[in-house]
Formats: C-alpha cells, structure tokens, sequence
C-alpha cells in the first residue's frame, strides 16, 4: 500500500468520500447473494415505492433500516438477498398521469386504453430511474438483477392464478353493493382508502306529508341530494309513537311519489325524531334495510356525481349544486323545517382527496372472513410473524378479527385487468388464467384490480411463485424480515399475511419491524400543504448520506415517531468528523504498516487490554440490539465506545507509548489502534457504509471490500476484567484532578503536589505500575501514592475507588490573593441578598406586583443566598 494510498484528506469531505463508490461496489457484484448454499438464508423484499414521485424521508429511513440490518447479516456470513422493486400503484400513478394529460389539453378518453397505458409505462420508466438514483445515492445494497414490479409478466401470473384460484374456492364473488366511490377517480376505494376528516355540515331538517293527508312526518339528513333516491322511510318497531304508520305511505317531496313506512330495528327510537329516510342506492346501512324489506334501489347519481335522469329536474348538477337547489325548493313548498349547523366526520379519497360518495355498485369482492380466520389463528402458533414492537400483533388481530369483505375492483385502466369475461349473447361469466378460445364473442371485464391485491402476493410472487420449484422461492421465502410503518399494517402488511398463509401454507415473514413517521422539528406532520417536508436528497447534498443515515438509525426506536432535526443532523456530521480525525491519528502512526504485522500478542499496557476488552463489550451489546431492531441504543453504545473510551481515552494514551523508546511496545500500540479502529469500522459498516469503506481500504486489511468483510465478533481471549477495572480507578483519578483544577482555575501547565491515599493494596499497586499515564494527564510536580501520610489542613480533596487525592492548595493558588478576591466576591453576594430582601419585606410590593414577579424575586433570593454561603465557607478553610 503506497503512501498516497494510506493517507485520508485533511478534512472530511462526504462528496469526494461518496462519490463513484456506489458505482464500484456494483460492478464487484457485491450485493447479490453469495451463492454459497451451505450458508444460512437472509431475505429482505422492499416495501416497493409508489412510481408517482420522489422518494421522502420516510422512505429513507424505512430503506435506511432495511439496508443496515441486510448488511449486518451479509457480513455474518448469511447469503443475503434484498430484493428490490416498485409498485404500479393504480389510483394515484393514474391521477398522475391524467393531470399531466389534462395540462396537454387531452384526457385519457382521447388517447384511448392502449395508448394511455403506454403513455403511463412511460412516466413510469422516468420515475423509476428518479427512485433508483435516490437509492444509490443513500447507498442502498440492493440486488438489481432481481428488481421487479408489480405489473411484470411474473407478477401478473401469480395475479391471475390466486385471483382464479379464490373465485373457484366461492371466496371472490361479483355483487351489487354500496362502496366507496372517489368520484374524481371514478373509482370504488376500499375502507382503508377512505380518510375521514371533521368538516362544518349540517343536519337538514324537513317534513314527508302523510300520503293520506293526515299530518307530516320530520326527517333529519345530511345529504338532502339523496332524498331524491328514497324508496321509504322506517321507524322503530316498537316505538308507540308511530305503530299507527306502519304500512302506510308519505309523498316523497320534489319528486311526488308514494314510499312507504316500514319498521325496523336499524332504527334509534331516542336519536332525532326516530323517523329516518331509506336510501338503498346511496347509504350502506339503508342498503341493508332495503334488502330487508324488499325495497327498489335508485340510483341518483353518475359516477362523476353529478345528478342522474332519476333525480328529475336537477339531472346534470353536481352534488352540492343540487343539495342547494333541493333545499331552496322545500323551502318554497314550506317542507324545510330548519337548518342545523354541525361538524361532523365525512370520508374523502385517500388519492384524490375529494369528498367520498356511498354508492350502489356492481363490484368484485373478497369473502374475508375465512381468510381472516386462518390469518388469526396463525397468530397463536410457532410459526406466528413477530411483530416489533409486540402491541402492533394486537392492532393486526383486532383489524383482522373485524374486517369486511374487501372490494377489489378499480375503475380504471392502469392496472392487473381482472380475468373475467362476459358472454356478448348469454352474458355468461368466464373467469380464468387464459382468455376463452372463441374470444370474439367474449368481452373482458374492463376494471382493473386494486393495487394492494397485487402488493399482498409481494414476499412470494417476486421470489417466482406459482413456480414453487424456482430456486429463489426454494431459498429466499418465507422472507426474515419486513420493514414499514404503522400507518400500513392494514392496508399491506395484514394481506400479505393472509395471502401468503392461504397460497404457500406459510407466514410471508419472520418478523415485521414497525417504524413510526417522521415528523418535522415541531413535532408536525409533513405535508405538502404545510409546506414542511424535507427532501431527503437536499439533506445528502448538505451532509452526505452517512450523517443521514447515522441520524434516522440513531432516532430509531420501533414504533416510535421521529422528528427531524438540523442540530442533530449536525451532531451527526460532527460524529462522523470525529471518527475521521481518529482514524487520520491512526494512519499517520502505523505508516507501512501492512496487515501480515499486525498482532496483539506481547506485553501489552493497561490502555490496551482496556480498550480492547470494551471493545468486546461493545461488539456484544451491539450485535444483541441489532438482533432486537433496538437500532437507537446500538448506536448509543457505538457512538460511546467510539468518542469516549477511543478518541477520548484510548488515543491519548497511546501517545504516552507511541512517543516513547520502547519499540516492542510501540508496535503492539500500533497493532491494537489498526484492530480496534478495524471492527469500529466494521460495527459502522452498515449505518455509514461510504466513510467506513473509504478509510477501510487505507487501514492495514485484508478483502476486497468492507461490504463483504466479517462482522466482528467476541474474542474471550482478549476480556481482562482487571485491567478494566484498573483502567476505570484510573480515569476517575484523571477527571477528578482535572475537575480540582478547573475548579480553582489551576491549568494543565502549573505543576502540582498530588498525593493519593490508598485503601487497597491493588489499588496502589496498579496506580504505582501506571505512574506513567497520572503523569502524563495529572501533571503532578511530586506524586505520593501511599497507604497512610499526613493530609495537610489546606487541599482540595475528591473520593474515588479505592482511594483518596489530595492537592495541597498552596501549590494551585496564592491563598493571600485568593481570600482577597473571595472577600470582594463575598460583599458583592451580601449587597444582592440584601437588596432583593429590601424589596421582599416590601409589604406594598409583595401584595401588588404579579405573582410571577414576585416568584422571580424569591428565586434571586435562594440563589444569592446559595453563593453567599458557598463564599463563605471557602473562605473559612482557607483562614484556617
């Protein structure tokens, strides 16, 4: 290794340290499995990305997590695969696209199916390039050979295949039924795509005349649009007030028709007047009712919600138009009884955020409870998935033990298209993997299928499922470990469980690592709107990607928020700083050094036996947190091993040695610094992989790269606890001379008198065997080490293991000018304290000034007092 090889810059710089070394690593190959088939598995898929954008800091920290614990494992010696990918993501990818065709002037109708769906591979291809550039640019190890998406040939056929397989089980099934209906998308969403927000609304109060002229009843509605689709109004069965009704009809008002008054128990007899309107075609429960009583359902409105020829003269208003119009016109005919202001939740599409409209729908859907069930019951044996934290198994098991059927059919184009077709004749169903043979008199079904239908088959139809004998699914699945936030259990992470266990008999994963959100420095969600979110490519730009990274690691307690911050982003940079000037210290001392003289054997100093025995502590704890995901306190170790005992202790004591005669000794220093800046390195590898490559390759090693080099591991042979302990009596010594000093304004350079009294005869051996580093950090002019002596009346004294110190105070201050200055200190605490008690016995000013004024003086009061004694009492041992 020549010189220029060894040496780093002075001064770190992540651009130059980052730059081209992504780039290297991919072409040695290094992040794909190693191919060694005795060697255990470790899988990882990607959460795939959305390709509607840019990729946002909770991306970063969720990949950031993922690639730490595949780079961990992979320097274990497992055989490794993360496999990456990006999801189509139906809805909002189609959103996309349509805003930007609306902006050309042209909607998806004008291009028709074929050419939009190019147009969106397109948009695709140029946002996947985008993801791909953000994830080399964090340093993620992924192994792009074995990239997928979720509309890929492969991925279509398992679509296809478990599609088929639960239509012929009887647990997908067509139907009419009230979804939710995005009608900006045009789109039936799920429940979990629904957001509900607090709006201001009101409940519209209005009257239904009694077909027989005999009175009027009073109806309460939030959506006086729908009215117009009303087949009944119901009231309780068993409410004495209206039993004379049942059977009996009202005129429904603008539209002039009879419906009747049907009694059911959906009714609340105590809520309103106990009479409500029955809507089937536009209110989920009213649907049910309807069912009930064999009630027609009609429909009001298009899909785009405006009003429907059904809804009579106000056909073609869009929904809130009409609710204005419809309430103007029962005013007029004197059957608006009153309008009452509220605020009540109303759903809005997850992707397009409009208003969400209940609406009767022929849609596709999945019989879920006999997969809930088997998802559940899974839960309570061996083969469970383990939930980190353990409290998100509950949050899985409560949503799976009350979830409803899931509507899985889009009404859009960018999608799997659903594998059923229509007979153009008898209007017969086909549903299968391959098109019927006589396909000119079939038509497909247009819709397309939700995107989470094909994300839940991700951990296994990437891995080359429904070919169960492909080598990767052989090997890779079921996955160890899935990374995500909480904010997906229900959408994501509960299907591929409940499909995995229905298609392969097994859990998707080992375990599930939940991550919270990341939150900007006031504790705020970011958002668009706010106008507070921060890319994480800005943030690499400013401090380079293991700053980054070494952050979102560092704040990362599973299932907790976390908010970012630039003070910490800073520290981190600092940090990583730190690590660099050491391992510049580090180089400079073993120049030429190769990795053949490397060796720890030899008489070894007590720094050395010390340092290396925490740096079996260090791997120890470490390796276990990573084991646990408890990512933050494995940094927390780190970050003190690696500041404190190395750069701060270790380092300085080595120069006691490497500044020395002694070249035996020299060299095994030399050997010790390169062995414990080595598996530093190592330990950082898979939080910072850029700078602890670049300085790797500078130290005495052997290997390619860091990125395949062993992690490290306890070395029993190198733990002595007694020159721990020592080492630690010692550092006590150290910071409690240096604290006397500070105390009594005597620097590093004045030479003291330093007298420590020992209570041990280990103690003072080992204090007289190392007299060279109390020395070297105390700077003590005489160094007494006894058992017993005379502590002189005048000296700053500290109690540390095993031991007491005494520093005569004549040799830190001249104690004449010293009790000079403290007199003057001295009455200027006394004039304070009396002045603030003047005002305090102010009977005028404690009775009319404000509280917290008065508190504020109080204050000054304890404080004052405090200092004066403390005065006081020094200059009392010094007039001894």
């Amino acid at each position: 290794m020549t010189d220029e090889q060894q040496n780093l810059a002075p001064k770190f710089d992540p651009k130059a340290v980052e730059k081209g070394r992504y780039k290297e690593w991919l072409e040695k190959d290094l992040f794909k499995p190693s191919g060694d088939e005795s060697a255990p598995a470790y899988s990882i898929v990607i959460p795939p990305p959305n390709v509607t954008g840019k990729l946002h800091l909770g991306h970063a920290w969720d990949t950031t997590l993922q690639d730490m614990i595949i780079r961990q494992k992979r320097m274990q010696g497992f055989d490794t695969l993360w496999l990456p990918g990006m999801d189509h993501a139906g809805i909002a990818t189609q959103a996309k696209v349509e805003e930007k065709l609306r902006g050309e002037g042209v909607s998806r109708y004008d291009l028709g199916r074929e050419k939009f769906i190019e147009t969106t591979k397109e948009w695709k291809e140029e946002y996947a390039g985008h993801i791909r550039e953000q994830w080399a640019k964090l340093g993620l190890s992924l192994d792009y050979s074995r990239e997928r998406f979720t509309l890929d040939d492969g991925l279509s056929d398992a679509v296809k295949k478990v599609f088929v397989t639960l239509y012929n089980k009887g647990l997908i099934y067509r139907g009419e039924y009230i979804i939710n209906w995005d009608p900006q998308a045009k789109t039936a969403l799920s429940d979990i795509e629904v957001i509900h927000k607090d709006i201001e609304g009101a409940f519209y109060h209005m009257y239904y005349p009694l077909a027989d002229g005999s009175g009027k009843l009073e109806i309460a509605t939030t959506r006086p649009e729908t009215m117009l689709g009303d087949t009944a109004v119901a009231v309780h069965p068993k409410d004495e007030r209206y039993q004379h009704l049942i059977g009996k009809t009202v005129i429904l008002p603008l539209v002039d028709k009879e419906i009747p008054i049907v009694a059911d128990d959906y009714v609340d007899m105590e809520f309103g007047t106990g009479v409500v309107k029955i809507t089937p075609a536009h209110d989920p429960n009213d649907f049910e009712v309807g069912n009930r009583h064999d009630l027609p359902r009609v429909n009001v409105m298009n899909d785009d919600a405006t009003m429907n020829d059904l809804a009579g003269k106000y056909a073609g208003m869009d929904r809130f138009t009409a609710r204005k119009a419809v309430i103007k016109d029962l005013d007029e005919l004197g059957l608006l009884k009153g309008i009452e202001k509220m605020t009540h939740s109303v759903g809005h599409s997850e992707r397009t955020g409009v208003v969400v409209e209940p609406r009767l729908s022929t849609q596709w859907f999945v019989k879920m409870a006999p997969l809930a069930k088997k998802a559940v019951e899974n839960q309570a044996t061996d083969d469970a998935v383990d939930f980190y934290p353990p409290r998100f198994n509950q949050t899985f098991l409560t949503w799976m033990e009350n979830v409803h059927d899931w509507v899985i059919s889009r009404q859009l184009w960018w999608g799997h298209r659903i594998p059923a077709w229509y007979h153009n004749e008898t209007g017969e169903v086909y549903v299968g993997e391959e098109a019927p043979k006589d396909i000119e008199n079939w038509h497909q079904d247009e819709d397309v299928l939700d995107t989470w239908f094909s994300s839940a088959l991700w951990p296994f139809s990437t891995m080359g499922w429904p070919d169960t004998e492909s080598h990767d699914f052989k090997r890779y699945f079921p996955t160890n470990t899935l990374v995500t936030g909480y904010d997906i259990i229900f959408f994501w992470v509960s299907r591929m469980i409940f499909q995995s266990l229905e298609f392969t008999g097994e859990r998707p994963f080992e375990n599930v690592l939940i991550h919270g959100l990341i939150r900007a420095e006031d504790g705020r969600k970011m958002s668009k709107s706010l106008g507070n979110g921060i890319d994480p490519m800005d943030v690499i730009d400013q401090y380079g990607a293991d700053a980054l990274r070494w952050f979102l690691s560092n704040g990362s307690t599973p299932g907790q928020d976390m908010r970012f911050s630039y003070e910490k982003m800073d520290a981190a940079w600092n940090f990583i700083n730190k690590i660099w000037n050491a391992s510049r210290f580090v180089l400079m001392n073993v120049e030429g050094m190769t990795y053949d003289d490397i060796s720890l054997d030899g008489d070894k100093t007590v720094a050395d036996k010390w340092i290396l025995t925490r740096l079996n502590e260090t791997i120890e704890k470490v390796t276990n947190f990573f084991d646990r995901f408890e990512f933050g306190e494995a940094g927390r170790h780190l970050y003190n091993f690696i500041w404190d005992d190395f750069c701060d202790w270790y380092i300085e004591m080595s120069k006691e040695i490497l500044y020395g005669e002694n070249e035996e000794q020299k060299q095994i220093t030399r050997s010790v610094l390169v062995h414990v800046l080595d598996n530093i390195l190592r330990l950082l590898h898979p939080i910072m992989p850029f700078v602890t490559e670049e300085i790797w390759e500078k130290i005495p090693h052997q290997g390619e790269s860091i990125v395949v080099a062993a992690y490290p591991t306890v070395n029993e042979v190198w733990t002595d606890e007694q020159a721990a302990e020592g080492m630690e009596v010692l550092k006590e010594l150290i910071r409690s001379v240096r604290n006397i000093r500070s105390e009594v304004n005597a620097p590093m350079s004045k030479p003291i008198t330093l007298l420590i009294k020992t209570s041990k005869d280990s103690v003072k051996d080992f204090f007289e065997a190392n007299t060279n580093y109390i020395e070297r950090f105390c700077h003590p002019e005489v160094l007494e080490i006894k058992e017993e002596f005379d502590v002189p009346d005048l000296a700053m004294s500290a109690v540390i293991t095993g031991a007491e110190i005494y520093l005569p105070l004549e040799d830190l201050i001249n104690i004449d000018e010293e009790i000079a200055r403290l007199e003057k200190e001295l009455d200027k605490w006394t004039s304070e304290v009396a002045l603030v008690e003047k005002k305090l016995s102010n009977e005028r000013f404690v009775s009319n000034a404000p509280e917290a004024v008065v508190a504020a003086e109080r204050e000054k009061q304890k404080d004052y007092l405090e200092k004066q004694a403390s005065v006081k009492e020094r200059l009392a041992s010094l007039k001894k």
